[in-house]
């Protein structure tokens, strides 16, 4: 048996850990775990909470070849185990870029199809599901299945976004961007509060990235206040893949570090470092893209007991109303978050369980502790009566009613599952606590 974890360490599972080498092998693992009961495929082990835990998990990492590319269109077929920190490095000094991308570089491509998930371009390019031409599904009677949007389209649009509870993801065909240049034209903008951030995304919709920092602690006139940045893809420079180097946190750092007074006076810095209102600069992409992944372990910040990241969307009419509520909350609580990153949303896909409502997301990190927990029920009731959710693949531990009020489509997803084989052979600990089948 092997101790797994998400990112945030918690919660943690002892877990019987399959490894295959090959598509077949993920078949022939999967006819001999049936006895045991259900597993889930595991990718890099980024999701946050228990969405790939379980008692059984089939590790993909090891499914990591390029089967094909195109080099005049920008196709790649490849198995699911492939990182994007790989395709990165083997695309972009070709002239070709993710078309979506989330705050870090290291998932898999087949743990992006099953969160869906979504990045700065969200209102421009929406999900990771979207540019995925088609998928190779390893069903739950062993029958190995390629489906898109035109084949088999339930079941396409049942597993991205399904959280791997409808197969095990062997293999996709990605569209992807093709770009001139490595480097990232940022612009920066201060915005003194939560309104003035709202309509500053508003006025820069047309922008191809846009993202802010918030402080979740600041109060009265200054509440929301935040950093938007805007990005675009250099019209024109070196192609560079990212570079390796990273520091490493070698250690948990003690769990009190972490406090109100210290999280207010992080915030208030990294607020103020920003002297002009309005500044541009050339970047290479990955600190524009994946500021975190230049810390090693980053999750060791919060200490041994772990964290949980908190991340919602809200519907555009009720964005400015619940963000405030939820933000004076938190301020209320004084269990402030130095990572809170607000995004738009533009429209939702067709997807049974993807996260994306057009509108707001914001994604809060709270250190493990008993109080926390109440407060993020407090959250909770709050988005739910704003009309919003909470997203999958950052949950450890929302509630079954959470779950079905966000999700309202569960059922129709639980009626392909049953169809299409997977109830009795897919299950996470996350969809046992949602009440999954």
């Amino acid at each position: 048996m092997t101790l797994l974890e998400g990112w945030g360490r918690y919660p943690r599972q002892e877990a019987r850990l399959l490894l295959p080498l090959s598509a077949g092998q993920c078949a022939q693992r999967l006819r001999d775990a049936g006895a045991d009961g259900p597993l889930i495929a595991r990718g890099l082990g980024r999701a946050y909470g228990d969405s790939a835990l379980a008692q059984q998990v089939m590790a993909m990492q090891q499914l990591d070849q390029f089967i094909s590319f195109d080099p005049e269109t920008g196709l790649v077929r490849c198995a699911a185990g492939v990182s994007l920190d790989t395709m990165l490095r083997v695309f972009v000094p070709r002239g070709w870029f993710l078309p979506v991308t989330p705050g870090t570089r290291f998932v898999t491509v087949g743990g992006a199809i099953a969160s869906d998930v979504h990045g700065k371009n969200h209102h421009v390019d929406g999900t990771f599901g979207t540019h995925v031409r088609e998928l190779d599904l390893l069903l739950g009677n062993g029958e190995r299945v390629t489906v898109s949007p035109t084949a088999h389209p339930e079941l396409f649009h049942a597993t991205c976004g399904g959280m791997g509870l409808t197969g095990v993801i062997l293999a996709a065909t990605v569209q992807l961007k093709r770009v001139q240049s490595s480097d990232v034209i940022e612009t920066t903008i201060k915005a003194p509060n939560l309104d003035s951030a709202l309509a500053a995304f508003e006025q820069h919709g047309a922008s191809t990235y846009s993202v802010a920092w918030i402080d979740c602690l600041a109060r009265g006139a200054s509440l929301g206040r935040s950093l938007l940045m805007l990005g675009e893809h250099a019209p024109a420079g070196e192609l560079a893949a990212p570079s390796k180097g990273a520091l490493p946190v070698p250690f948990d750092l003690p769990a009190g570090l972490l406090n109100r007074a210290s999280v207010q006076a992080f915030n208030t810095l990294y607020y103020h470092r920003i002297l002009r209102q309005r500044s541009t600069r050339r970047v290479p992409y990955t600190p524009f893209f994946y500021p975190l992944d230049a810390l090693s372990g980053w999750n060791r910040l919060y200490g041994k007991a772990g964290f949980v990241q908190y991340q919602f969307a809200l519907p555009r009419q009720a964005g400015a109303a619940g963000m405030r509520a939820v933000l004076a909350a938190i301020a209320d609580s004084g269990r402030g978050s130095f990572l809170a990153v607000l995004k738009a949303f533009g429209a939702a896909n067709a997807n049974h369980l993807s996260f994306p409502v057009e509108g707001y997301t914001l994604a809060l990190d709270f250190k493990v502790e008993p109080a926390v927990f109440a407060l993020l029920d407090h959250l909770d009731r709050i988005v739910l009566d704003h009309g919003g959710r909470l997203y999958l693949a950052k949950d450890a531990r929302m509630s079954i009613e959470t779950f079905r009020r966000g999700y309202p489509r569960w059922q129709e997803f639980e009626q392909v599952r049953a169809r299409w084989h997977a109830h009795g052979h897919f299950a996470s600990t996350q969809s046992r606590r949602l009440g999954l089948l």
